[in-house]
């Protein structure tokens, strides 16, 4: 083979690995180069059958995720693709949630990662950016469905212009109540900060808070943290600002009421549900996937609202994205799944299944969505969700943000101070 005819065959040999040529194709562009198609054939086995691609035998497409437990609809969405394609097998591993992102790290550093990650979205730009996702830019516009997809879930899975992903499922937060005990207080449901602080003090009595969500130091606390400091006026920029500490001020004195309890510092979002369900706080911050816990397990009547709004409304955007790692040797089968679990019926049974929201904007106006009032606000609020989307460098921001709330809330720093110190931290690590 000459100099001039290897350096195209490597470039394409790069596009059949990713699965953007077909093999016909390689074969035809070789034949250009002066290449038979013997020897085409032979370069495409030696090179491990163009990283799997269609019709090159059977395939096991091996997937990392955080889901523990995994969700019905996706266990039977993983069931039901070898039904589909017949050469294609599934191999599942779960990672706890907490050891996911220096797992990834690690399998790409020892070049050990599987075919395909669910990531939560505000580490899909980080990843993009470290090289260890695949740039699909190019099956996603052949695809053409892009603008399918909300705004916001679509930005998190998009890295400097390329496509990196796409969104698995869509969430956000809102306020769980207990018509009971409000009724019984003599309370609506809050609409603002203000309507929020008083429901909380006169819905609290011995034994039950007023209030429970999550404050843990992970980006669990975070998530539950980032809708108080948006709906203030303030942003990651503006950490050090009156309107941030008005935001952290407000928690604090919630918690120095004891109308939330110090607990929330190390209660996970599924822990504040708990204390909801179990009649142990009366109002509840918390998500959709919980709407299925919520008809299970409550023992009495409840209903959800928006979020109180402050300054503004806002809401936070969270959800899982696809991804296909850049090592996979099996990008064309991967993509070919991906692809599948878009296709509308498909994706319409595992978010029921699952108890999670549509992340594309034709089905979340399927009446499977919306028929229900409690599950419509989550809905409605999805559209206007803000996505996490700060750059590569948003998962050391996020454990910054983390510190600060934990030491305003517990007492070692005042809420001015561990903001101001949070924001020297925050500011050299945005985005430009």
């Amino acid at each position: 083979m000459t100099h001039k005819q290897q350096e195209p065959w490597k470039d394409m040999m790069t596009e059949v690995r990713t699965g953007r040529m077909s093999r016909r194709a390689f074969i035809a562009k070789t034949a250009a180069l002066g290449i038979s198609t013997g020897a085409a054939i032979t370069l495409l086995e030696a090179c491990g059958g163009a990283g799997g691609s269609a019709g090159s035998g059977p395939v096991t497409l091996t997937i990392w995720d955080y889901s523990n437990p995994p969700g019905a609809g996706y266990l039977k969405l993983l069931a039901d693709y070898p039904k589909v394609k017949l050469n294609v097998k599934i191999q599942r591993t779960a990672i706890p949630f907490a050891d996911l992102k220096q797992k990834i790290i690690q399998g790409a550093a020892a070049r050990q990662l599987p075919d395909i990650l669910i990531i939560d979205n505000p580490d899909h730009q980080a990843f993009s950016s470290m090289g260890i996702l695949a740039d699909l830019t190019s099956q996603i516009s052949s695809w053409g469905q892009g603008k399918e997809y909300i705004t916001g879930p679509w930005t998190s899975t998009t890295w400097k212009n390329k496509n990196y992903g796409i969104p698995n499922n869509s969430n956000c937060l809102a306020l769980y109540y207990n018509v009971d005990m409000l009724k019984k207080a003599g309370v609506n449901p809050p609409k603002n900060w203000d309507e929020l602080h008083d429901a909380a003090k006169k819905l609290t009595t011995k034994g039950v808070y007023g209030l429970s969500m999550s404050l843990v130091q992970s980006e669990e606390g975070a998530f539950q943290f980032l809708p108080f400091l948006w709906e203030a006026g303030a942003d990651l920029n503006s950490l050090d600002s009156p309107e941030a500490t008005t935001a952290l001020q407000y928690l604090v004195d919630l918690t120095k009421e004891r109308l939330l309890s110090m607990d929330s510092l190390n209660w996970t979002q599924q822990d504040a549900m708990t204390q909801w369900t179990a009649g142990k706080s009366a109002l509840c911050i918390n998500g959709p996937w919980n709407l299925p816990a919520a008809r299970s397990n409550a023992k009495f009547n409840w209903d959800v609202v928006p979020l109180p709004q402050g300054k503004q409304a806002a809401s936070i955007l969270g959800g899982e994205n696809w991804a296909i790692t850049a090592t996979s040797q099996h990008q064309a089968e991967a993509w070919e799944f991906i692809k599948w679990t878009q296709e509308q019926s498909v994706l319409k049974n595992y978010l029921l299944g699952n108890g999670t929201l549509p992340s594309r904007i034709d089905l979340g106006k399927d009446s499977a969505f919306i028929q229900d009032p409690k599950q419509a606000v989550f809905v409605n609020a999805l559209t206007t969700a803000r996505p996490r989307a700060y750059g590569p460098n948003y998962p050391k921001i996020s454990n910054y943000v983390q510190q600060a709330f934990q030491a305003a809330i517990s007492g070692q720093q005042s809420p001015s101070a561990a903001l101001q110190a949070a924001s020297q931290s925050v500011k050299p690590l945005l985005p430009s």
